[in-house]
This record gives structure tokens, sequence and C-alpha cells, in this order.
């Protein structure tokens, strides 16, 4: 591979991460809008939660077999083009089970997506001798930014359909640009045929206990800041939508620079610094007696969740002896069972105590990757 195809599928993957984010960035404003527009309890909108990490949950192997049997631009060409629509469906859904069925589809396409995208980063990294996936996940925390920042305002401003159309349309320009530049990355002719089984080797499931520990906070923002700062704090929705979005920016600035940090200083000592902040912020979330402190320990968490993910998803794709596809497959279906179905049991405990108290708890969950920080030695290569 020549460098200058190098680095335009290095692009072309960063704009799939990026267009996956704003869609699902959009989905943080979206939430309490469709609770309005319902009339349903925080209990019930943990049921959609719920809704949508059971369809992700159930795709996520299916879409790692698939990148297995045909590679991760086929998979990933797949996953986008069904998933672009998805917002709309949701905003011309009339009823709650309509919405149920809207949003388990529509999480089933994110983990699909998700797996794809990152085996494809994965073989970009190999093809360029080069750590990207940090950065990758910048693009999709820089999409989170634009979708949940603007989100809540362009809800207010134009309605909750005609968002879902403009973000739709954004998207799907995003994709027509990328996928003819996507790395090609079929599987040679053994792996096609071989047939598809869980690993032996206990390594990708402890990562992926290691990734599940780090995503469940980024899910309780992601799903729920939003709701906390709108019904607890009493800010307005388009301030509540920078729940995630200070969380989604502090992330894309670290997810950037965290390429170079983990070249410089090593996987495992990046990880433990950033479960540190991570935990530091989502205390003060939690303790915050008004939104703006809310906001800045929001923006902090960001910074200290922004590379424990791709670390892990680095480990993962280069688990010796594994077939990426498969490996991906193992962490990323535990990992997102953290950020979308544990979210979903939110809104039932947030009935019982509040959000504060769930946020604060949440900051001890990331004593399990501070102790399990060696597993991430494997995220380490040569190039």
């Amino acid at each position: 591979m020549t460098d200058r195809i190098g680095l335009g599928a290095r692009w072309a993957v960063s704009a799939l991460f990026f267009a996956n984010g704003l869609v699902v960035g959009s989905w943080a404003p979206k939430l309490p809008a469709m609770m309005a527009r319902l009339g349903i309890s925080e209990a019930v909108a943990g049921l959609l939660v719920l809704a949508l990490g059971i369809g992700s949950v159930c795709l996520m192997p299916v879409f790692g077999g698939l990148v297995a049997r045909r590679g991760s631009a086929h998979a990933a060409k797949l996953a986008a083009v069904l998933f672009t629509p998805s917002l709309i469906w949701m905003s011309l859904a009339p009823n709650v089970w309509t919405v149920a069925l809207t949003v388990l589809v529509f999480g089933g396409l994110i983990g699909g997506m998700d797996v794809a995208m990152n085996a494809n980063a994965v073989a970009v990294e190999r093809a360029r001798r080069r750590a990207i996936m940090s950065s990758c996940h910048g693009f999709w925390s820089l999409g989170g930014l634009a979708g949940a920042g603007a989100g809540g305002a362009v809800i207010q401003a134009v309605g909750e359909t005609a968002h879902a159309v403009i973000v739709s349309m954004i998207v799907a320009v995003i994709l027509a640009l990328a996928f003819p530049r996507l790395l090609r990355d079929s599987p040679a002719g053994e792996h096609k045929h071989q047939p598809l089984r869980l690993p032996r080797t206990p390594l990708p499931y402890l990562i992926g206990v290691m990734a599940l520990a780090c995503m469940i906070p980024e899910g309780a923002i992601l799903d729920w800041a939003a709701v906390y700062l709108q019904r607890e704090m009493g800010a307005s929705l388009a301030v509540a939508g920078w729940g995630f979005g200070a969380c989604a920016g502090t992330m894309a600035v670290m997810r950037f620079l965290g390429d170079g940090i983990r070249r410089r200083y090593g996987a495992v000592r990046t990880l433990r610094v950033s479960a540190v902040i991570a935990m530091a912020g989502l205390a003060v979330a939690a303790l915050a007696p008004t939104p703006p402190v809310a906001l800045v320990g929001f923006g902090l968490a960001g910074i200290g969740i922004a590379n424990l993910v791709p670390i892990a998803f680095s480990a993962a794709g280069n688990v010796p002896g594994l077939t990426q596809g498969i490996g991906l497959s193992v962490v990323t279906t535990m990992g997102y069972s953290g950020i979308l179905l544990a979210p979903g049991s939110i809104g039932f405990l947030a009935e019982q105590t509040s959000f504060a108290v769930i946020y604060g708890g949440l900051s001890l969950l990331l004593l399990v990757p501070l102790l399990m920080s060696r597993l991430a030695r494997t995220a380490d290569f040569g190039g």
C-alpha cells in the first residue's frame, strides 16, 4: 500500500467514526424530547435505552462474523447505509411501542457499525504500522459533540423530525465521500471458510471486562446527562444537551492527542492515568451544586474516558492468534453491553435515588480498569 492510499484509508475510516458519533450524539438530546412527546417517565425511558442495548448486543457478533468472512469494509458499508435514516424512523414512530422497535433496530445498527469500523481502523493501523485508534475515536467524539451540542437547540428551533432529516442528510454526504477510500481488507482464503467460534484464550474476555467497566460511565453520560441536568438541576433543553457535549468535546481533544501519548508513555501507563482522571470528573459531576459545575465535571470525565476504550479495542484487535473480527466482536459486545445495557437500569435507579448518587457510584467502577491495566499491553506495537 502506498502512503497516499494509506492516508486516504485513514481519513475514510475517520469519517465513518465521525458520522457514527454525529448520529449517536444526536440521540442524547432526542431522548428527553421523546420523553416529552410520548409523556413517559424515566423508568419507561430506561426500557427504551435497554431496547437500544439489546439490539446492539444481538447484532455485534453477527457483524463480527461478517468482518471475519467478508472484510471490515464490506461490513461497515452495509451497517452505515442502514444506520443513516435511523433517527427519522424514531421521529415518525407514533407511540412508545413503535418507538421501542425503531430504537431496537437503531441499537443493532450502532453495534454492527461499531464492530466493523473499529476492525477497519485496526486494519489501517497494521497497514500503516502506526497507532490511529485514539484519533479515530476522537472523530467519533467530535461527531458526538456536534450532535449533542447542537441537537437540543435544533430540536427546539425546527422540531424533532426536521432535526432527524438534517442529521441523516449530513451523514449521507459523509458516507458518499468516505466509501470509495475505505481500506478493503477481505480476509485470506483460508479464513473465509473457517468455522466461526468463540476464542478459547481468556485474554479477549478479560479485556472485555475492562472495556465493560470503562464504557458504563460513558453510556451513563450519553443517555442520562441531559435528563440529569434538565430534571434534577433545572437546566433548559439547550443547556442539557451539552452534558454529553462537554464530555464528547474533551474526549475529542484527548483522543486526537492519545495516539502520541500512547506511543510515548505506553498503553498501560496511559490507561492508568486516564482512569484516575475519569473518576475525578464523575465525582465532580455528582457533587455539583449547579449545571455549569456539572458540565465541568462531565468535561473532566471526558478527558479521562477518552483513551480507555481505544486502548482496549487496539489490545483486542492485536491478540495473537485471533482473527481480527472475532477478537473485536468479543470485546465490543462485552464493552457495549455496558454502554448500552447498563444505562437502561439507571432510569429505574434514578427514581429510587438520584442521578447524582448514580454518577458518584460510577466513579468507583473505574477501579476495575485501573486494577486490570496490565491487560492493555497488547495495544503497544512497533512502528
